[in-house]
């Protein structure tokens, strides 16, 4: 029999050795057929959405970026995980992790890769990493460099606002259709998201940034701060050795002083179809690509971080995070997912329509973007529109 596995595709070959070796483990249960979704994130959820939508019984396994899990669900798309299959995909994995494939208290995907962003920051220009964005910014401008983020207006944005919102100690929304922005907190975090935004510390491209020009930004030399996913380590030891030797890691900085830092948290997980006719079948199949010697397929062959947090011990992700290994397990452990909702993408779209450029908040009265916000955000979670 043959499962078919929607998922985008990874550069390393991650995606097509995993499938292979899951197959082989099967001893003849199933051949898991790879289905490549188009490599843009936002195409991959559309084209799901209208297979899914039409339960297409093709549809066996399905690999979710970590922000379709509410959605999905919601639908009524995916089959739940229970008991020992529950179990088996859950054991050792971080909690926010688990949390980034639940919806509602119900488990409806199995933990593959995560994936955390760190400060990556310039051992030869900063003698201690920055606790907080405050004192970042200070000596960025004291040392007259940049810090580099992700701030053009697409979901990178999102995950930075959602990420300094955490760490100012709220949350966007309490629950699917609760808002929350607790005003104190929320405006503390708009408000230096606009500082850094206004300050000469802040990149000339700042407002149509992304990881790809974060990278390259920092590669260039001229900025003592980056926040990025762990990607960018391997890239500068490429491409920038004079940078990469002096390039150290450290954990997400906090917006307020004595609240921890709460950074992004990426990844995918697996899902089954509702429509799949070999429900038995995909279980298993799910739990043999998301088990631990699959992540470290994947950390080997792309560089992605575990899920399981036993793994971090590994020589395979030792290797892949030299000396920074404890700092990403660290880092999902504190990290905090966006927001779970079934209108995550209409969410998101309010949230960067209301604070897009990231110059246009007042640092000094940062209430009309909070405003702003909270109105966008309101209207954004009535709304359970699927496309």
């Amino acid at each position: 029999m043959t499962l078919n596995w929607f998922v985008g595709t990874q550069p390393g070959g991650t995606i097509q050795e995993v499938a292979k070796r899951c197959t082989e483990q099967s001893n003849g249960e199933y051949t898991i057929n790879v289905e490549l979704l188009p490599t843009d994130a936002s195409q991959q959820r559309e084209q799901l959405v209208r297979r899914l939508g039409a339960e297409d019984s093709n549809v066996d396994l399905i690999g979710m970026d970590v922000i379709w899990t509410a959605e999905f669900a919601n639908a009524g798309w995916l089959r739940e995980f229970t008991g020992e299959d529950a179990e088996r995909v859950t054991k050792d994995v971080f909690d926010s992790v688990i949390e980034s494939a639940s919806f509602e208290g119900k488990l409806y995907g199995a933990p593959f890769n995560t994936n955390t962003q760190l400060l990556w920051y310039r051992t030869d220009q900063v003698d201690e990493p920055p606790e907080t964005w405050a004192e970042m910014i200070d000596e960025a401008e004291r040392i007259g460099g940049f810090i580099q983020v992700q701030a053009n207006r697409y979901e990178g944005f999102t995950v930075w606002v959602n990420a300094m919102i955490e760490s100012a100690g709220t949350q966007i929304l309490s629950g699917p259709e609760e808002v929350d922005l607790e005003e104190g907190s929320t405006t503390e975090a708009l408000a230096m998201i606009g500082r850094l935004a206004n300050s000469p510390a802040a990149p000339r491209d700042i407002s149509t940034s992304n990881e790809d020009t974060a990278r390259l930004g920092f590669e260039a030399g001229d900025s003592p701060f980056m926040l990025n996913y762990t990607f960018a380590y391997a890239s500068a030891q490429a491409n920038a050795p004079e940078v990469a030797k002096n390039m150290g890691a450290a954990v997400f900085p906090s917006v307020v002083k004595g609240e921890p830092g709460r950074p992004p948290l990426g990844g995918f997980n697996i899902g089954v179809s509702s429509f799949s006719e070999h429900p038995d079948e995909a279980f298993d199949a799910a739990a043999c690509i998301s088990s631990p010697e699959s992540q470290l397929i994947a950390t080997k062959l792309d560089g992605l971080p575990p899920s399981n947090e036993t793994l971090y011990r590994d020589p395979v992700v030792r290797k892949a995070f030299p000396g920074f290994a404890k700092d990403v397990a660290d880092s999902v452990r504190a990290a905090a997912p966006r927001p779970t909702t079934p209108a995550y993408t209409d969410l998101s779209l309010a949230i960067q329509r209301s604070l897009h450029p990231p110059d246009s908040i007042n640092p000094d009265d940062p209430k009309p973007a909070y405003d702003k916000l909270y109105e966008a955000v309101s209207d954004a979670v009535k709304r359970e529109g699927l496309l």
